[in-house]
């Protein structure tokens, strides 16, 4: 190859490279060669050359005269979804790909998070990311935002900007004189023009004052698009069920009516959709069952009340709140398993000896009559005292009562059986994390008076060992089959070793072993979290180890629960406020009534849906949850709290306050006596000159500076020693 050759082969390369580089924009030969640095004639005269001859070729576009675009290819064309970063970058999830495309925010194109987008991707990559452009967008995740309304003269601004948002919106008229400036509004976008920095929005309704829990809580439904009312047409279809218990239906059920059963729930559950029936068999074993509300009996598939219920996914916890699945007639009502009323149910139903071995197992449709309504604590007293007697301060009615002694028997037994099988998972591999849950404690005007943690005791490990049960035979029972049949799964991924691996070399250091080999992998985190519990390091350990952890998600595709040892596994006894168990007991009638296989892509399409619903309601709690937290301390400004450090970013860190699980803020700047940096393999922030470190789980005493109802955000400050 020639000298003159190997310098246009050269000059090609960084021409398309330059373009590539910026594929949007279009350039003419003087603007190339000055990028690339070219002063001599021929090399520029290469460059032209260069460009006449890929644009011959349709390596790229000449779009108008002597200005040239890089041409994009179309097999590196990707649809996928926009997932915006705090410093306004974005990360697109692509199916097609392995890893994630990198996207700089001026080559985001006016997407926004959760937008589903066309994407280019370079050939190039940053730090071993491959990096892309938003070509166009396919469908908007959402048009109506939540924000404060600044009011001008002949125009007006809804403030929206979050860390997931990077714009606001404008109102290119006055807005109605009931929208008062300062007020959370809706807004709905409408446009957004080429030439426009911000987009362009019509404001829908007001939601009231910022900062009020009312418009708070709404704010939250309408920032994840969450319903909070159901259709009319939707309501007159549940007032139109047939409430009644009909002798024609009685007898293709199996009768539970006259055998012992009874629901354990919160004290503030008014849906009860489990419950357990308990009867001693004549060669010493004992019959228990599962009886789930019967909710698909009521709920015809593609019915309006199916079709609201599938969209929904999920019933929804503020803390305030429940916005539920299902219209309040069914879910408190007709489907709810009350005690001394006779309900249609759907039942695991097991033949079992008292080391919780099943001998036989059946699955169908069941008649019940609860004989008890408990309350955890109710069941707690009995297993503590050993005592069948509840006092009034303990009685959900506030009155002395007395269980009979066939009652008091059967939560004994069903106490040993449950301790068994939950002794028998945490040996097959099962993970324990003793994960304290916050809870408020309301007022009539629903503020915060006060803080209470929710640990797991006997009372709810034992509902929670027979769910557990149920599911997991039903899931076994269906699983198992030959042929395949489709089906719906609760599964649950092996950890991420990447993460494992840093994991380990963090608490090898701390004195803790943590053994990645597979096989012993569960026992060894199961370890671990023990012999840490209690110690300075817990919080170091468990936040570390649950990071480590992937997200559970519903699919056709059976993989086992890694979080349960359980080789099959589903939801099956909550269908009031989870679809997937609609789906469940529709498909175990079909197949009980040897029904072929359906087909699988609907099924997926559904289980794809209700993960992603249930990803955004966990959203909503945890910010409803934040809300609350800064409620809760907005009176606390300039108080002191002992904290642990929960995590660590390059912009500060984040504090736990330990009388009371709030979370705070501290900026990275406003940390006294050196400058940091951040250290993201150990999860620290270093002092430049004084080496003084801020780490993940470190105890830190601080101060409350600030409260920011509307951001829901607590800021903090380093207290004085």
């Amino acid at each position: 190859m020639t000298k003159k050759k190997k310098l246009e082969k050269k000059l090609e390369k960084q021409c398309f490279q330059f373009l590539q580089s910026q594929p949007t924009l279009a350039f003419n030969y003087k603007q190339i060669t000055a990028a690339l640095q070219l002063r001599d004639t021929q090399s520029r005269n290469l460059v032209i050359r260069i460009l006449k001859k890929a644009s011959a070729k349709k390596e790229v576009k000449e779009v108008s005269r002597g200005k040239y675009q890089w041409l994009k290819d179309p097999k590196k064309s990707y649809t996928g979804i926009v997932q915006i970063t705090s410093n306004g970058n974005a990360y697109i999830l692509v199916d097609d790909l392995d890893n994630d495309v990198f996207v700089h925010r001026k080559n985001i194109n006016r997407a926004l998070d959760g937008d589903t987008v066309r994407i280019y991707v370079f050939n190039r990559s940053r730090s071993g990311q491959m990096e892309g452009e938003v070509v166009e967008i396919l469908e908007r995740f959402k048009t109506e935002f939540v924000g404060i309304l600044q009011r001008h003269k002949k125009f007006a601004f809804v403030l929206t900007r979050s860390s997931r948002l990077h714009t606001d919106f404008f109102i290119p008229k006055p807005p109605p004189e009931r929208f008062t400036a300062g007020e959370k509004v809706l807004v709905v976008l409408k446009d957004w023009p080429r030439n426009a920095d911000s987009p362009y929005g019509t404001i829908l309704r007001s939601l009231g004052t910022p900062g009020e829990t009312q418009t708070e809580m709404h704010a939250i439904l309408h920032e994840y698009n969450l319903p909070y009312e159901f259709p009319e047409a939707v309501e007159a279809a549940a007032q139109q069920i047939d409430r009644e218990i009909r002798s024609e239906e009685i007898q293709k059920r199996r009768d539970f009516r006259d055998t012992l059963t009874f629901t354990i729930d919160p004290v503030t559950a008014k849906d009860f959709d489990d419950a357990l029936s308990f009867k001693k068999l004549t060669n010493g074993r004992f019959e228990v069952g599962i009886h789930i509300a019967d909710v698909s009996f009521y709920m015809p598939e593609n019915s309006i009340l199916d079709q609201e219920a599938a969209e929904r996914a999920t019933s929804v916890y503020l803390v305030d709140r429940v916005v539920p699945m299902l219209p309040e007639i069914l879910s408190n009502g007709v489907c709810s398993l009350r005690p001394q009323e006779e309900k249609y149910t759907y039942a695991a139903v097991f033949e079992m000896d008292e080391q919780g071995k099943i001998y036989s197992e059946w699955f169908g449709r069941t008649v019940i009559c609860s004989d008890y309504r408990f309350a955890y604590h109710e069941v707690q007293h009995i297993l503590d005292t050993q005592d069948k007697n509840i006092p009034e301060d303990v009685s959900l009615s506030k009155k002395k009562y007395s269980v009979d002694d066939q009652t008091f028997v059967a939560l004994q037994q069903l106490n040993i059986i449950a301790k068994i099988l939950r002794q028998k998972r945490m040996s097959s591999g099962a993970i324990s994390f003793d994960r304290v849950e916050v809870q408020f404690m309301l007022n009539q005007e629903n503020e915060p008076e006060s803080v209470f943690f929710k640990t797991s005791q006997d009372a709810h490990k034992l509902i929670e060992e027979f769910m557990l049960l149920a599911n997991k035979q039903v899931a076994r029972f269906i699983g198992k089959q030959n042929p395949k049949k489709t089906f719906v799964y609760r599964v649950h991924d092996e950890p991420d070793y990447d993460k494992l691996f840093n994991l380990q070399s963090i608490v090898t250091k701390l004195g803790y072993p943590l053994n990645l080999n597979s096989k012993k992998l569960n026992q060894s985190i199961n370890q671990l979290l023990q012999d840490s519990h209690n110690t300075p390091e817990q919080q170091l350990i468990d936040t570390l180890t649950v990071r480590c952890m992937s997200k559970a998600a519903y699919t056709t595709e059976n993989i086992g629960h890694y979080g349960l040892a359980f080789d099959y596994y589903t939801h099956f006894t909550s269908p009031i406020r989870r679809y997937p168990d609609v789906m469940v007991h529709r498909l175990l009638t079909h197949y009980l009534d040897q029904g072929n296989s359906v087909a699988t892509e609907a099924i997926e399409e559904s289980c794809w849906h209700a993960t992603q619903k249930e990803i955004i309601a966990t959203k909503a709690e945890r910010d409803s949850v934040k809300f609350m937290q800064v409620k809760f301390m907005e009176d606390k400004v300039g108080q002191c709290f002992a904290g642990v450090i929960s995590g660590v970013t390059e912009r500060g860190l984040y504090v736990e306050l330990e009388a009371n699980k709030c979370e705070g803020f501290i900026r990275i700047k406003d940390l006294p006596g050196d400058f940091f940096h951040f250290d993201l393999d150990q999860h620290l922030l270093m002092g430049e000159q004084t080496g003084k470190v801020f780490r993940l789980g470190d105890s830190l005493s601080v101060e409350i500076i600030k409260t920011d109802l509307n951001k829901r955000q607590i800021d903090l400050g380093i207290a004085d020693e």
